[in-house]
């Protein structure tokens, strides 16, 4: 754990922000010589090297020499620079050296299909771009916007003896309001939405966490986040906070995972949902994560059978009889829930080996956030209705950048939307069901696809994920906010080595008819490439859909 008298210099120093936080930590007595940050070999550094591992100091030149291109390049303060990228390193770099001169980083994932990743550049306004190779060839045609960039470099453009080249003021001193990241949404219903980030926000989940004493860790912790998303970027800077050594793990794959648990020997392990998934569906047996107290996982709510294949793994620390901490086997899951445009997990539910695994719950708000579940006039929901999911907190996200109304229209009754649809219980605690645009209406009503999902994983051990989606006619909408109705499908993979049953339809009926919900009108077993999915290893539903007469063989 930090040390008191570490977080009360921290929490004391009203200057510290997300924009900072490398300047301010040789204030609190940390060391140059501290190793910080251990890398995958996906950065090359100014000098030609592939390092392993960065020093603080080291971390301080590194910026520097990016802050110093950047600055000859003719960025200014409050100017948005494209970063375009897969690697998690590439993105935190280049953030604090933007973030240094006062100017905003735009992380952008490489892997967004390029006439997408196109007009969502071009909507930033940005002044620049950086990325690498094999983007650069493609990103040059920026230059022919209407309101071109002044440059689209390559990170092996900077060089050594680009530090001289810092303004004067640096680093720059923010304030709280001050923009310092733009970060997109998964996209998977179109261009993603550009949700912007300041000194503040960006920190202020993870500031009101360490006043309560909570994410206090000085352990290892292996990011194996999507680069671009703020839980990357917020892990990374609160890592370094704390003291605590952070790897950063670009390849997101089950197995690489794996191998970056035995290699590194974290205590912690972030990732996405799916990178839990592929996890669990590999074989465990002679993998060593005996490291591993903790696994967190943020973004959408995960299913519960994916929880359980991995608890049975690694330790976690409780209190004993005597009140003292002792390791108890099996790691625990934290099922983390956020977005893109909250800045910081608003909810967070545990579960341990051993314990109950509640699927869909993603727990109650935090103490810096509150919530509630919205009907479409706005007023807030008694327990046990369902409804749209809607917080506050000053982690929000002030806005999307360059676009007020897709902003403006995401607020009802004084809460902004997350797009989920939910449930509370009496105590509070809250249930995640479906996405907005995934939920399929038809003739009986709502069905829920996640939800959904998440009884056929519980029901079938031997099957590793499935998809359930809505057709209907061409034209005709049928999610929550929608009219028309369809009729419901499921996609489903199997375990290797499991059966296939000879009645796929039938199979899948039977489950959904003893868990009292409607049935499908068909269904079909499919290999795990069949089924799309984005940039953060959601499913893209809206492709799915386009394709699933296809996938589910004429149905």
């Amino acid at each position: 754990m930090i040390s008191e008298d570490l977080r009360q210099k921290v929490l004391a120093d009203a200057a510290l922000g997300a924009g900072n936080v490398i300047h301010r930590l040789p204030l609190y007595g940390r060391s140059l010589d501290e190793e910080v940050l251990w890398l995958d070999g996906t950065w090359r550094a100014p000098d030609g090297s592939r390092p392993e591992v960065l020093t603080l100091g080291g971390l301080h030149e590194v910026v520097a020499e990016y802050a110093g291109f950047y600055t000859r390049a003719g960025v200014r303060a409050k100017d948005a620079v494209a970063i375009v990228s897969t690697s998690i390193t590439d993105f935190a770099l280049n953030l604090m050296a933007l973030t240094g001169i006062g100017a905003i980083a735009s992380l952008v994932n490489a892997n967004m299909p390029a006439e997408t990743r196109r007009e969502y550049i071009r909507r930033q306004r940005v002044v620049g771009i950086m990325t690498r190779e094999p983007w650069h060839a493609d990103l040059l045609a920026h230059l022919d916007d209407d309101e071109p960039p002044l440059f689209v470099a390559l990170q092996s453009e900077v060089e050594p003896g680009n530090r001289e080249h810092r303004p004067a003021a640096y680093p720059f001193r923010h304030a709280p309001g001050d923009p310092i990241l733009i970060s997109h949404s998964s996209g998977t219903t179109g261009i993603p939405k550009s949700a912007f980030h300041t000194h503040e926000t960006l920190f202020h989940g993870a500031l009101s966490r360490l006043a309560d004493g909570l994410d206090c860790s000085t352990r290892k912790r292996l990011l194996a986040l999507p680069g671009h998303h703020v839980s990357a970027m917020s892990n990374t800077l609160l890592g370094l906070t704390l003291g605590a050594p952070v790897v950063h793990y670009t390849d997101p794959s089950g197995k690489a995972v794996l191998d970056g648990i035995e290699k590194h020997r974290p205590t912690i392990v972030f990732g996405f949902t799916h990178t839990f998934t592929e996890m669990a569906a590999e074989d465990l047996t002679d993998r060593d994560l005996t490291s591993v107290e903790a696994y967190y996982a943020s973004g959408d709510a995960a299913h519960a059978v994916h929880i359980r294949r991995l608890l049975d793994k690694g330790y976690h620390t409780a209190t004993g009889p005597d009140l003292k901490p002792k390791k108890v086997p099996g790691a625990i899951f934290i099922d983390m829930f956020g977005s893109t445009e909250m800045g910081y997990v608003l909810f967070d539910f545990v579960h341990r080996a051993g314990g109950p695994v509640i699927g869909r719950c993603i727990g109650r708000p935090m103490r810096f956030a509150q919530a509630a579940v919205v009907g479409e006039d706005g007023s807030v929901l008694p327990p046990g209705q369902v409804g749209r999911l809607g917080v506050r907190s000053k982690s929000l996200t002030p806005g999307f950048w360059n676009d007020n109304v897709r902003w403006h229209k995401q607020w009802l009754g004084g809460y902004f939307l997350t797009g989920d649809l939910a449930y509370r219980d009496a105590a509070n605690t809250f249930y995640h069901l479906d996405r907005t645009t995934d939920a399929i209406r038809t003739e009986e009503g709502f069905v829920y696809s996640a939800y959904t999902e998440e009884v056929l994983l519980r029901e079938y051990p031997e099957i590793l994920d499935c998809t359930v989606v809505g057709l209907a006619d061409e034209g005709v909408e049928f999610g929550w906010e929608d009219e028309g109705v369809a009729t419901v499908y499921a996609l489903v993979n199997l375990v290797e080595g499991a059966e296939a049953p000879q009645d796929p339809t039938a199979w899948i009926n039977e489950a959904l008819g003893r868990a009292g919900l409607p049935r499908v009108a068909g269904a079909a077993i499919v290999t795990e490439d069949t089924i799309p999915v984005g940039i953060t290893g959601k499913v893209l539903k809206r492709v799915v859909r386009a394709e699933a007469r296809k996938l589910i063989g004429g149905c």
